[in-house]
């Protein structure tokens, strides 16, 4: 089934929650925002491996698909704090499972690679 959204079509709702939440930290920074606002450094912090430039662009995205609040203070000097919007904070109980499921695949392949490794010494 074709959907669109912001004038883009999709050839199914997947198409559209995967480039909404895909990619590599698109997903940890909604899961690091979770209940809490933070500023860009303090976000910066919580995933270390992430550019400056990557994460103003995804964060950019997120505001841009609604996911995201973006707070501006005017003060000097500025500040700029973040936030789930409700329809990011809809997501938590996904990404919550994607996270339980992660870990239960991680101590299934652990085991299944024992059991591997052993049939392989024999």
């Amino acid at each position: 089934m074709k959907i669109t959204f912001n004038h883009i079509e999709y050839q199914c709702s997947m198409e559209l929650t995967l480039d909404l939440i895909g990619g590599k930290w698109k997903a940890l920074i909604l899961w690091h925002l979770g209940e809490n606002t933070l500023r860009f450094s303090e976000l910066k912090k919580t995933l270390p491996k992430i550019t400056q430039k990557m994460l103003t662009q995804q964060l950019r995205e997120l505001e841009a698909s609604g996911l995201v609040n973006r707070y501006i203070y005017t003060q000097i000097p500025p500040k700029v704090e973040y936030s789930l919007t409700p329809a990011g904070k809809s997501l938590l109980p996904i990404l919550d499972t994607l996270c339980q499921w992660g870990f239960n695949y991680a101590t299934t392949a652990k085991e299944i690679n024992k059991e591997h490794t052993a049939c392989a010494d024999l």
